[in-house]
């Protein structure tokens, strides 16, 4: 490996921006380590005594050094810059290695060994990364930065959702999550909890939709001896035991209106007595919910309570599914590709581009989870044709053609807005019943595949009258049961 010379036969790094610790981590390791400020660093490699790296130290004070990368790839186009920061945000990372940075290194660790990495860096060559290379590597930085969650924000809409993540943290209010199935709702939740004042305490996730209504009103409340059968000894609820910290209510919307209408009260002033006890309990816990069903229109049924609703909704975020931000989708295949080799010890398959565009011709209807899913079975069987036929297939059986003529096409006085509404209206209850007819009328399995609650579709039917062959409105409830 040749180096620039010194007297000292030392590698030579410029630390540009003093940091005491970066100094502690380098001081034994055999370099000679010099400190500059950007504006000095540029003279050195104007002058002709370029370092052999130049290990440039960012933090939200000096954000704009960032161009410097640029400036100093100008002058000499083989100079190695890799930049060292505490900052996480990938947006930052990605800039950094756009500009020509090497790598972007998160620290320091005191564990961490900056030694071995720089020796690695200083061993490669620079050269221009392509976007797939600047995002894949500024996600493997970021991966490991989140309070250990591993939460991927690339595209522009989930890069916003992150910094309303921040904001509301710190916020000590309800917030409700809103989404699809799978695209990552209690991830975001566990990132809420992690940076705000009460992440130092306990987070319990509560899945209102694998509980009936007793039990989960026991497992809310808690109870006391004699409270029902069974009831040996008291038992404090995951209100009571998340005092201080986080309760994650996870599908809300599933919950009965019985247990809805006494969690509001608890949201109200903070008291709730156990199920079978006379005293009441007082807790300081933050909700944080989440739902994948439309809420306005379970609010229409009567299936959730819109009181309930405005006091949760004190902040709502709004995930989009993953066919929204198909950008993001290489980079979890990758993601997920790690996670699973390091999980079962094995060496990760290849994402060759074959399959990538696979996967970014298909919906993904099941988001996140689908796709994690589906790499693990492709890290299983190593069958690259086998993977693509399978979505394929999907993505066929999945379609449901809905024809256009030409005067539908046709903008009224409505505007573009109206004529959108009109054909909405006459092309979701062909497709209901569409779903329905594929089912055989399994009104719960057609819910499922059309990712809204059992009550919506009920609503729905009756809503454009989609009826099963012999049943008329009176007897539908019965008919689908």
């Amino acid at each position: 490996m040749k180096r620039s010379s010194s007297p000292s036969g030392k590698a030579r790094i410029l630390l540009v921006n003093h940091d005491d610790a970066i100094i502690r981590l380098l001081e034994s390791a055999r370099y000679q380590i010099k400190t500059a400020s950007s504006k000095d660093a540029m003279q050195w490699i104007e002058a002709g005594l370029p370092p052999d790296l130049i290990l440039l130290h960012l933090d939200a004070h000096n954000l704009e050094d960032l161009e410097t990368i640029e400036n100093y790839r100008s002058v000499n186009p083989d100079q190695k810059i890799v930049v060292i920061s505490q900052l996480s945000d990938v947006g930052i990372v990605v800039r950094a290695m756009r500009l020509g940075a090497m790598d972007y290194i998160i620290g320091p660790r005191e564990e961490q060994d900056l030694p071995g990495e720089i020796e690695r860096l200083l061993s490669g060559s620079p050269q221009e990364p392509d976007d797939a290379d600047v995002r894949d590597r500024a996600c493997e930085h970021f991966e490991h930065v989140e309070h250990d969650i591993a939460f991927l924000a690339v595209s522009p809409i989930m890069r916003k959702i992150r910094a309303q993540v921040g904001q509301v943290a710190k916020v000590d209010i309800p917030v409700l999550l809103l989404g699809e199935s799978g695209v990552g709702k209690e991830v975001l939740a566990r990132l809420i909890h992690k940076l705000s004042r009460r992440s130092g305490k306990t987070m319990v996730k509560v899945n209102c939709a694998a509980l009936p209504a007793d039990l989960l009103e026991s497992e809310l409340f808690g109870y006391e001896p004699g409270a029902f059968t069974g009831a040996n000894r008291s038992k404090p609820g995951t209100l009571e035991l998340c005092d201080k910290g986080t309760v994650f209510l996870d599908e809300i919307g599933e919950m009965s209106p019985t247990v809805q209408a006494k969690l509001l009260h608890v949201l109200q002033d903070g008291r709730f007595s156990r199920l079978g006890g006379r005293s009441s309990v007082t807790s300081d816990f933050r909700v944080l919910a989440a739902t994948n069903i439309n809420v306005k229109e379970a609010m229409v049924t009567k299936a959730f309570r819109e009181d309930l609703y405005y006091r949760l909704n004190a902040f709502t975020i709004n995930v989009p599914p993953l066919r929204e931000r198909s950008e993001e989708i290489p980079i979890l295949a990758k993601h997920f590709m790690r996670q699973f080799s390091e999980k079962y010890d094995c060496s990760p398959a290849e994402c060759s581009p074959n399959l990538i565009r696979a996967c970014l011709r298909y919906r993904w209807p099941g988001n996140l989870r689908e796709l994690g899913n589906f790499i693990k079975r492709y890290m299983v069987l190593q069958d690259e044709a086998a993977a693509i036929a399978e979505l394929e297939e999907q993505q066929n059986s999945s379609a449901i053609d809905v024809e256009l003529t030409d005067e539908d096409c046709l903008i009224g006085a409505g505007g573009l807005k109206s004529m959108v509404q009109d054909l909405k209206e006459r092309a979701e209850p062909k497709i209901i019943e569409r779903v329905l007819i594929a089912t055989k009328w399994n009104c719960k399995l057609a819910a499922k595949q059309l990712k809204i609650s059992y009550k919506a579709l009920l609503y729905k039917m009756k809503q454009y009258r989609v009826l099963p062959p012999g049943v008329t409105g009176p007897g539908l409830r019965n008919a689908q049961g």
